[in-house]
This record gives structure tokens, C-alpha cells and sequence, in this order.
């Protein structure tokens, strides 16, 4: 696998790790987009997914105050679903609000809040900073990609597993029995222990488990009436759409139906249900400044570069910023979890924003969908 594709797979797929879903494409050129958006291109890109194989697709998309939403096979348009990694950009979010109060420092070492946990194997907690854990720049083994872990919890495995509960510390554990992939601040991978640590750091600063800061700080202030962190809750709230697997890296075989699942093993880094409009009501506000002070903002949008093969891809804090075919750029984040494909992308404005999801994690590409919104480029046939 090249290191582009790694790169693209690993942001696509979030915590599912060894399962391939397309992700983000490299800037090309590309037509100039309409003056008004039509949407109809984006509804293609949602029929083209499902004709391709995805059981069911549903995107929202918003500018200024109009709403469109659109749907293709068994999707309904207030599904909700399991949003994966979008889930980090709530946790960084977190984590900027406590240093905007005085309560911690990014810069601090992780040591400091998570004593003797970040050990062994030559990890070291004590050169590795909280702001290295949410940029991906701490070079920590990225626990999803533990072989025996994806056995048991993304291949076959998982129809034994689906209800195991897992603490953070089991989590980290997994990570810290590898050696790391760089010295921290050298490189940048995506590791989704990173933001274990990170909703660790959160529990220890605030005295409550990172999901009670977030309930707190964010889905109640912005009355994200579809959006929870499950912790140990298997079951998806209604309104929903099953969620399907392959459990394999194949394409073929059986099909799984794994809507069940005990979240925990996701943690800070994946873990958390929503639907279409509140993710954009989410990354709008946050994109507005309402969540952060315009200090907080700067830094989360200082991106680092992730691959000399994606120069219009950057990362921030819990936060990506990617330039499309089009020139226009926009922000947020996407997020895979079993049986579930998200993207969330907002103009860095805020006024323009879209938010979707695939029911399917062994194939179609939500960054059609981001493409067809925002450069209005209708997917092509194979």
C-alpha cells in the first residue's frame, strides 16, 4: 500500500482499522462551480453510492439558513448514526475550552495528567505534549492497528465481542506493548489512541468522564437533540438504519448486520451517535467562534501537513482542513466505525456545511458526496 493510500484509508476508515473504505482525494482541477448550489449533483453522488453497492446513504446540507437533505436506498433523512472519528473534534474541542479556563495547558506532558501511563517499549509520556496527542504528531502506535486486536474486534471475531466493554486504560495498554512509530513532533500519523489519552486527560482534569464534559459544554448548550456519547450503551436510538459489515477485507461474502455494538472500545476517539443536522449544527458553531475563544480557534486551525502526496490536506487540533478539486476549501472531519462511513465539512465561515453518512463500511466514497456539494462535480461511472 502506498503511502498516500495508507494515508487516505486511515483517515476514511477512523476506527475501522483493516477494513477499506476510499477516502480523500488529491486536488485536481476541475470545472469552476455554480454560483448557487443545486444540490442535484450531491443527490447523484448519494444514488451513484448506493447503486455501487452501499445499502443506504444520507447527506444534509445547509447554506445560510436554507436545508436540503437527500437520501438513496433504506436511509431515512433523520437517521441517526455513528459518527466514528467526527467524535475527536468534540474532544479537542473539550480540551481548547479547559485551557481557555486556566485548567490545563496543551503544552503540558501528558505525564502531568496521566502519570506512568504513557511507558514501556520506549514510549514516554513525559516528552510527549497534550497538543501532539490531538494533531497526531505524539508518534503513538495507533491501537486499531493491533493484530490481534482487529481479529477479535473487526474480523469474525467481533460477532463473540460486540458487547465486551473496554476502559480507556485497556485501550492505551494495547498501544503501549508497540514501540512507537517516530520521536514526538518529528512526523505526523493518525493513531486513534491518541484521543483515548486525550478523553483521559479530560477525566483527570475535570473530575468527569469526557462524554459528561462534552453532554455538558456542547450537546446541551447547542441543543444537539440526536447526538450522545453511548459509553457502554449498545443500542442506536431511534430514528435509525441498520448498519451493515462484511467483517473482512473483502468485498465478498457474507453481510453482517453489526447495528449493535458496545461503543467503549471506540472511546474519545470514535464513540459517539448523531445525525445529519446536528453535525452541521456542530461544526457551524464551532466554526462561528460560539465554542471557542478566537485564540482557542487559531490554535485548532494551525494545521500540520499529513503527506507530501496531499498538499491540500492539513490537520489541526481534532479538526482537518482540506482544499477540494475546486479550490474551495472547507473543514471538519470524517469517521468510520462498524457498519457506519461519516463526513462533516463546513466552509471555515460556517455558512455552508454538509453532513453525511453510509450505512456500509467496506465501500462508497463520502468524499463524492463533499465534492458534488461544494464543487457541484456529479460522480462519474466506472
Amino acid at each position: 500500500m502506498s503511502a498516500a493510500r495508507s494515508v487516505r484509508t486511515l483517515l476514511a476508515t477512523g476506527l475501522v482499522a483493516g477494513i477499506t473504505v476510499a477516502g480523500l482525494a488529491a486536488p485536481a482541477v476541475a470545472a469552476a462551480p455554480p454560483a448557487k448550489p443545486s444540490h442535484a449533483a450531491t443527490q447523484q453522488a448519494l444514488d451513484a453510492a448506493v447503486a455501487e453497492g452501499v445499502p443506504g446513504a444520507v447527506a444534509q446540507a445547509r447554506d445560510g439558513r436554507s436545508r436540503w437533505s437527500g437520501t438513496a436506498g433504506e436511509r431515512k433523512s433523520a437517521d441517526r448514526f455513528r459518527v466514528g472519528s467526527i467524535t475527536k473534534t468534540f474532544t479537542a474541542t473539550v480540551l481548547l475550552q479547559l485551557q481557555a479556563e486556566g485548567r490545563l495547558d496543551l503544552d503540558d506532558p501528558v505525564e502531568k495528567w496521566l502519570p506512568g501511563v504513557v511507558r514501556g517499549h520506549g514510549n514516554d509520556g513525559r516528552k510527549i505534549t497534550i497538543r501532539q496527542l490531538l494533531n497526531h504528531t505524539s508518534g503513538i502506535y495507533n491501537y486499531t492497528d493491533d493484530p490481534a486486536l482487529q481479529e477479535k474486534i473487526f474480523g469474525p471475531g467481533f460477532l463473540r465481542h460486540r458487547y465486551d466493554t473496554w476502559t480507556p486504560k485497556q485501550i492505551v495498554a494495547v498501544a503501549m506493548a508497540h514501540k512507537p512509530d517516530f520521536a514526538p513532533g518529528t512526523d505526523w500519523k493518525y493513531s486513534n489512541t491518541n484521543f483515548a489519552l486525550a478523553g483521559m486527560v479530560v477525566e483527570k482534569v475535570t473530575g468527569r468522564p469526557y462524554g459528561k464534559e462534552i453532554e455538558n459544554r456542547i450537546i446541551k448548550p447547542l441543543k444537539l437533540r440526536a447526538t450522545s456519547v453511548p459509553g457502554t450503551d449498545s443500542r442506536l436510538p431511534e430514528p435509525n438504519s441498520r448498519a451493515y459489515s462484511k467483517l473482512t477485507r473483502e468485498t465478498g461474502g457474507p453481510t453482517y448486520d453489526v447495528t449493535e455494538l458496545n461503543p467503549s472500545i471506540a472511546s474519545a476517539a470514535g464513540e459517539m451517535i448523531s445525525d445529519s443536522n446536528d453535525l452541521q449544527t456542530f461544526y457551524r458553531a464551532l466554526l462561528k467562534g460560539r465554542l471557542l475563544p478566537a485564540a482557542g480557534m487559531r490554535e485548532m486551525t494551525d494545521t500540520v501537513q499529513i503527506s507530501p502526496d496531499l498538499p491540500g490536506v492539513g490537520y489541526g487540533l481534532g479538526l482537518m482542513r482540506q482544499k477540494l478539486s475546486c479550490g474551495k476549501e472547507v473543514w471538519g472531519h470524517n469517521g468510520g466505525i462498524h457498519g457506519s462511513h461519516s463526513e462533516a465539512r463546513a466552509t471555515r465561515n460556517g455558512e455552508y456545511s454538509i453532513a453525511a453518512n453510509f450505512n456500509a463500511d467496506w465501500t462508497g466514497d463520502t468524499q463524492k458526496l463533499v465534492e458534488a456539494e461544494f464543487c457541484g462535480t456529479a460522480p462519474t461511472k466506472r
